[in-house]
């Protein structure tokens, strides 16, 4: 079952490569701004305060949900979670999304748990698809200058 897992998210990086050509030469954010599908991603990364992070070194691993996925979320969630008086969630947020090095899809395994740089632990599963706890990773190894992107359908939260 891995290997057609592993085989059919490999079919589907190979589709998305041409959507995102060029785009190793860019850094996360550069690559995300290009895609066009994240502009809630971008927009709450501006606010948390976390571009320069994300253009850094490196490298990252980002499971970057796509404005479809910010949408699903209750109505108000996305513009409570950008004021100010909400940063540190704002903040925790995301860095639950983000995890330290560039790992591709390659290197994933079933039951796998990956820490974040929020802190707490997401957990890699491969049956079926391959899932970030219960976000479905849509697109894989987007690579960019300073890590890797991978596109999920929902927004991961911490505690949950």
């Amino acid at each position: 079952m891995f290997r057609r897992s592993f085989i059919a998210l490999t079919a589907v990086a190979s589709m998305a490569t041409p959507a995102f050509a060029g785009s190793h030469t860019m850094d996360i954010v550069d690559t995300a701004v290009e895609a066009g599908n994240f502009t809630t991603l971008v927009a709450a990364v501006e606010a948390a305060g976390l571009v320069d992070t994300l253009k850094g070194e490196g490298p990252f691993t980002v499971f970057a949900p796509t404005d479809e996925a910010f949408a699903a979320l209750p109505e108000g969630t996305v513009d409570d979670l950008l004021l100010e008086e909400n940063r540190d969630q704002l903040v925790s947020i995301l860095t639950y999304h983000v995890v330290p090095g560039a790992v591709m899809s390659g290197d994933l395994s079933d039951g796998m748990t990956a820490e974040t740089v929020e802190g707490s632990e997401v957990t890699i599963s491969t049956e079926g698809g391959v899932m970030v706890n219960d976000a479905t990773v849509t697109t894989a190894d987007i690579e960019a200058s300073n890590g890797v992107i991978h596109v999920i359908d929902s927004v991961l939260m911490p505690g949950m």
